[in-house]
């Protein structure tokens, strides 16, 4: 797998302070992309252990609240296969921090179900996050004052709670914002 960016203090892409993951791979192309570049599976650098640990570093402080995955698309199955490990090591050495993962998928339509993105690892990583962001980016349902997703048909989902009563649950934000 090849990753195009890591963001170490990245507030726009999930519940407070995060370390964000940019993978490389995308068959989407949604129009109006906002990293159009990250398509290409042979975008960005190589994904290697000592990438793994300089992600796993920058999740150390306390005040970062967690991971977040985007792409290109992590849920293209060759991607799902190298993320898998390594959610992993995250989970087992910050259990109180947050995965985040945007994918085009739908949730309950792709991934829980058959189509091209289900591979022997799905249900895995599925379990592995704690919100997901689903859906395409629609160009024409783009809306800037949503709450981390770019466009209108995007779902917050609460992925554990969804596997455990088998449908669609929507994540609540934790942290208080300040706006009644």
């Amino acid at each position: 797998m090849r990753y195009g960016e890591i963001k170490k203090c990245d507030i726009a892409n999930g519940e407070g302070v995060r370390v964000s993951l940019f993978v490389s791979g995308c068959t989407h192309h949604c129009k109006g992309c906002f990293n159009e570049a990250t398509w290409d599976f042979d975008y960005g650098k190589e994904f290697t252990q000592e990438t793994e640990e300089e992600i796993l570093k920058a999740l150390e402080p306390e005040y970062v609240n967690g991971l977040s995955v985007l792409g290109g698309e992590p849920f293209e199955p060759q991607n799902q296969r190298v993320l898998v490990p390594f959610l992993k090591k995250v989970k087992e050495r910050y259990p109180g921090k947050t995965i985040w993962c945007y994918t085009g998928y739908l949730f309950d339509r792709e991934l829980c179900k058959k189509s091209r993105a289900r591979c022997e690892v799905t249900d895995e990583m599925l379990a592995l996050l704690d919100v997901l962001v689903d859906g395409r980016f629609v160009e024409e349902k783009k809306n800037i004052m949503l709450l981390f997703r770019g466009s209108s048909n995007q779902r917050l989902i609460d992925v554990k709670k969804s596997l455990e009563q088998g449908s669609v649950a929507e994540w609540n934000p934790t942290i208080k914002r300040g706006i009644d």
